[in-house]
C-alpha cells in the first residue's frame, strides 16, 4: 500500500515503539507463552476430539476453549515478528487487518467461553438435577456457535477499518496508530469504550456471581451435597473454582480496564495517551498467559482428564467412571 504521507508522533511515542520492553521483552514472553501453550493446546484439543467419546456440555466447552487458545497461539508469530521488527509491520494492510481481528477475537471469544463454563459449572453444582434437561451436548454446541458469532461480529468494524499507518522514524505500524482526525478516530474511540463492557464486564459479573456461588454451595452448606463426597475433592473443587477466578481477573481485567479509561480520557479532550498505550501493551502481552493457564487449570486440574492423557502418551484405556453420585458428578465438574 502506498502511504502519500508520514505520520507524526511524539518522542515518546517513537521511544516506546523502538524501545527494549516493545522490541525484546514482550517478543521474549510471547515467545515462552507459545512453546508452553502450542503443546498444551494441542493436546488438549486431540484429547477431547478423539478420546472423549462422551461429549458432555463441559467437554464441547473445553473444547471450544482449547481450540481458541490453539488458534491464538498460532498467531503469536506475526505478532513477534512486527515487534522485533521494531513495531514496523511488512505483511501489508490486509494481513494487518486479519491479525488484530482474528488476535481479539480469540480473545474475547475465549472471555465468552470462560463465562459459559462458569454458568455450566454452576448449573451443575446448585442444579444438579434440575439442570440435566439444559444442560445437552446439543445445546452446548448451539452456544458455543453463537459464541463464535458473537465474537466475530464485534470486530467487523476494525476489519473494515484501516490499521497501518506510516510513521515518521518508525516505519508502517499496524493496529498502533491511528490518526487524530476524521471519522475513523472518533468512531474507534466509542467502538473501543463499548466493546470492553459486552465483551468482559458483563462476562466478569457472570463470572463472580457463578464462581461466588459455586464457592458457597461447597463451603456454606454442606448439607446440600450428599454424604458420599469426601471433603478433600469438595475442598479441591474450591480450590479450582477460586484459581480460575483469580486467573481471568488477572489476565483480562488490566488490559480492558485500561483500555476503558484510555477512551474515556480521549473522549473527554485528553491529549497524552503514550504512558496508556503502554501500558495496555504490557497488559495484553501479560494477558496471553490464559492461553497457557486455561489448559492447566481448566483440563489438567482434572483426574479424569489425565487419565484421558496418559491414554495418549502410554496407549492405556481410561479407566471407567464408576457410578457415581450428584455430589461426586458436581466436583468432579470443576
Amino acid at each position: 500500500m502506498q502511504y502519500s504521507e508520514k505520520l507524526a508522533i511524539t518522542k515518546e511515542a517513537v521511544m516506546l515503539f523502538k524501545g527494549l520492553m516493545v522490541t525484546r521483552v514482550m517478543p521474549s514472553f510471547y515467545i515462552f507463552v507459545m512453546l508452553i501453550s502450542l503443546p498444551l493446546n494441542a493436546l488438549a484439543l486431540v484429547t477431547f476430539t478423539c478420546k472423549i467419546r462422551v461429549k458432555k456440555p463441559a467437554v464441547i466447552f473445553m473444547s471450544h476453549l482449547a481450540c481458541v487458545d490453539l488458534l491464538f497461539t498460532l498467531l503469536l508469530p506475526l505478532k513477534i515478528h512486527y515487534q522485533l521488527n521494531a513495531s514496523d509491520w511488512v505483511f501489508g494492510e490486509v494481513a494487518c487487518r486479519l491479525l488484530s481481528v482474528a488476535y481479539y477475537c480469540n480473545i474475547y471469544c475465549s472471555i465468552l467461553l470462560m463465562m459459559c463454563i462458569s454458568v455450566d459449572r454452576l448449573l451443575a453444582v446448585a442444579f444438579p438435577i434440575a439442570s440435566l434437561t439444559w444442560r445437552s451436548p446439543r445445546k452446548a454446541t448451539c452456544v458455543c456457535v453463537l459464541v463464535w458469532l458473537l465474537a466475530l461480529a464485534g470486530m467487523v468494524p476494525t476489519l473494515l477499518a484501516r490499521q497501518t499507518a506510516n510513521v515518521k522514524n518508525v516505519g508502517v505500524t499496524c493496529f498502533d496508530v491511528l490518526q487524530r482526525h476524521g471519522f475513523s478516530m472518533q468512531f474507534y474511540l466509542y467502538f473501543f469504550t463499548i466493546i470492553p463492557c459486552i465483551y468482559f464486564f458483563l462476562p466478569l459479573v457472570v463470572i463472580l456471581v457463578s464462581y461466588s456461588i459455586i464457592i458457597y454451595v461447597l463451603c456454606v452448606k454442606p448439607t446440600h451435597l450428599t454424604t458420599s463426597s469426601s471433603p478433600h475433592k469438595e475442598r479441591r473443587a474450591v480450590i479450582m473454582a477460586t484459581a480460575v477466578l483469580i486467573e481471568f481477573v488477572m489476565c483480562f481485567a488490566p488490559s480492558n480496564g485500561i483500555l476503558l479509561y484510555r477512551c474515556i480520557h480521549l473522549n473527554t479532550g485528553g491529549t497524552k495517551a503514550v504512558d496508556t498505550h503502554a501500558a495496555y501493551l504490557l497488559a495484553v502481552c501479560l494477558g496471553s498467559s490464559s492461553v497457557f493457564l486455561d489448559p492447566l487449570l481448566y483440563y489438567y486440574g482434572s483426574s479424569q482428564y489425565r487419565q484421558q492423557i496418559s491414554s495418549v502418551f502410554w496407549g492405556r484405556k481410561a479407566e471407567r467412571a464408576k457410578p457415581q453420585s450428584s455430589t461426586n458428578t458436581q466436583t468432579a465438574a470443576l
